[in-house]
């Protein structure tokens, strides 16, 4: 008889299971319903990979990435494993080859992403075939408690009524009770047995300094660290400017976003999964599916967006079991922007109503009316016509969206790209008369990098805000540059097709899920807060804040975070020495005290935060510390 083990031994050449994938694998053979949680780097894929190998039939894997399924369907392709990905883009021919080999051509494996899911067609072929599992990976995103939250995920119950026989794993790094609650109830799973690995890591250490010259700290701790790492950044522009950075200072890095072409982003990464440029500077784009056991440092430029985001990017590194860091940067200047931005996005029942009014306002909808066609939704444009922030208005789609109000096609925020093509010199030439179309001009390139080297994504209502002109003039003068040469502009198609789902009745049709908004509301705050927690609560040891935060009992101090290595160090007391110094300045960084004073960053940062939490001094936006 072939056992698991076997199966290991044979494909992936290990001799044994990590604690707790025999479990975990044994409770799906045995025809229960599986919740596997298990942090980053904890081997997900093998909990559903080899109970599919031991039976009769095909396993259909959910996943929300693209790049996520074809590296998965490469990997057991290698391993001699038949796999295959239903991207989009593929005709009904192809399709219906694509089912014919999954029925009759010995294929163990199809993935799809949950949007290609709600195909009909595709629902009547699952249908024909033997299916003898069902692998949702990433499970997180079907609750609205969990930090990638994707309406799709919610849909995905219907494969219970397709293969009512077939029993469920759901998979997923990071997920607190809410979570775990949620995903069960929406995947009506039965029979239920739930894995959880501890998030304890002892050979990860969680790091978070108050620095205010973030650069120059990198360029320290990559002086001392050769081995792979991972720069995180909240901006496409900032993964660009810092690896810029970072090369122009001696190191070898690469930089990874969401804007970049398929090319570019497999160029980048195959860089640094082969270690030609080690140091990966990305946004939180860099992520799921990423396997590269010797990353030795994790660094955080910026505020992670929620402790489940945190944990997931910091736990890239160190899944070889060596001593490996977390590094965050912080100062106060990062709290408030970082607190600034959430409450942009926050909403109110009343915010929430009156963009599904102007909804209806906009396409001229009258009240109890439900239109059976779709329209075309431009989102810049209805943006400009209600003064509307994007960012805010992105979110209250997505709500509307989410609780069965309208059904709003992904496109509908697509941006459009701009290149120069005329050298540097000549547009110097062109821009030299004072009008509108020369502020244009140099918004656009003091705002975006690589412009002259490729196609950049740009956004006309940004810029209409810089420029304080309309849309609609920004877009002309664009195309006016496009026509004269200067650059191609290539306008989006933002339009996308939107449904009305139920009949428009303005108040009424939001106060029936006003509930589910309140709560999803709250828990958006609720995560900025916990985050904001984290990063503050210097008194703790951080691997206990973690595993707090994700409901374990059994803790105790790690001894290598910032927090624990504090308490272990007699710090010297040198805070009248800063206050001397503070009164002959008035005004003063970090780096000019520790110039000023000879003396190491650490000492002279432990006694500044002393003197802030003693309300002694304050600092300004500048990261400039003042006698109070």
């Amino acid at each position: 008889m072939i056992t698991p083990l076997n199966i290991l031994k044979k494909y992936w050449n290990h001799s044994s299971f990590r604690t707790p994938q025999d479990k975990i694998i044994e409770a799906v053979l045995n025809k229960h319903d599986v919740i596997a949680l298990l942090p980053t780097g904890g081997g997900k894929s093998i909990c559903f990979q080899i109970p599919a190998l031991l039976q009769d039939g095909i396993c259909i894997v959910i996943s929300p990435l693209i790049a996520l399924m074809q590296d998965q369907v490469t990997n057991l392709n290698e391993r001699g494993i038949k796999a295959i990905a239903l991207v989009s883009g593929t005709s009904q021919d192809d399709m219906i080859a694509l089912f014919d080999n999954l029925r009759f051509g010995s294929y163990k494996f199809l993935y799809l992403s949950p949007e290609r899911l709600q195909s009909s067609f595709i629902q009547e072929k699952i249908k024909q075939l033997n299916v003898n599992l069902i692998a949702i990976d990433e499970a997180h995103c079907i609750s609205e408690w969990g930090h990638d939250f994707r309406p799709s995920y919610r849909n995905i119950k219907i494969l219970k009524e397709l293969k009512p026989t077939t029993n469920f794993i759901a998979l997923t790094a990071s997920a607190t009770k809410e979570v775990l609650i949620d995903i069960t109830n929406s995947l009506e799973l039965e029979n239920l047995q739930v894995f959880k690995k501890s998030f304890y890591r002892d050979n990860l250490a969680y790091q978070l300094f108050t620095i205010e010259d973030k650069l120059h700290r990198l360029l320290q701790i990559f002086t001392k660290t050769k081995a792979p790492a991972i720069v995180y950044v909240n901006s496409r522009n900032k993964t660009k400017d810092t690896a810029t950075f970072l090369k122009a200072n001696g190191f070898l890095a690469s930089y990874y976003h969401g804007g970049l072409t398929s090319a570019e982003k497999q160029q980048a990464f195959d860089n640094w999964m082969s270690e030609k440029t080690p140091i990966m500077v990305a946004t939180n784009a860099f992520g799921m599916g990423i396997d590269k056991d010797n990353v030795k440092v994790v660094v955080h430029i910026d505020i992670p967006n929620s402790v489940e985001n945190y944990i997931q990017e910091a736990g890239r590194a160190g899944r070889n079991g060596k001593k490996a860091f977390s590094v965050v940067l912080k100062n106060q200047n990062d709290i408030r922007l970082f607190k600034e931005k959430s409450d942009k996005t926050f909403h109110t029942i009343k915010e929430i109503k009156e963009v599904y009014k102007n909804l209806h306002l906009n396409f001229h909808i009258g009240h109890g009316e439900l239109p059976e066609n779709s329209f075309q939704f431009n989102f810049s444009d209805f943006c400009s016509k209600y003064k509307y922030n994007r960012q805010k208005l992105n979110s209250s789609l997505t709500i509307l969206n989410s609780n069965g109000i309208i059904e709003l096609s992904k496109e509908y925020a697509a941006k459009s790209t701009v290149q120069f093509l005329a050298t540097s010199k000549q547009v110097l030439n062109y821009a030299i008369s004072e009008n509108i179309t020369t502020l244009l001009i140099n918004i656009v390139l003091r705002s975006y990098g690589g412009i002259f080297e490729q196609p950049t994504k740009i956004n006309e209502y940004w810029l209409s805000q810089k420029a304080k002109i309309s849309v609609t003039r920004v877009i002309e003068l664009l195309q006016l540059l496009h026509q004269e040469g200067i650059i191609e502009y290539q306008k989006a198609n933002s339009n996308s097709e939107l449904f009305f789902l139920v009949p428009r009745e303005d108040n009424f049709a939001i106060n029936r899920v006003s509930k589910n908004i309140v709560q999803y509301i709250a828990q958006k705050k609720q995560k900025s807060e916990d985050v904001i927690r984290f990063i503050e609560n210097d008194d703790v040891c951080r691997s206990i804040q973690v595993l707090h935060y994700f409901n374990e009992k059994e803790m105790s101090e790690c001894g290598i975070c910032d927090v624990c290595l504090s308490k272990k160090k007699k710090v010297k007391n040198i805070s009248s020495t800063i206050l001397n110094l503070l009164i002959l300045h008035e005004k003063l960084t970090s780096k000019e005290i520790c110039k000023h004073l000879l003396l190491d960053d650490e000492v002279v940062l432990l006694n500044l935060q002393q003197l802030l939490s003693e309300d002694t001094i304050q600092i300004n936006n500048y990261n400039q510390y003042y006698i109070k």
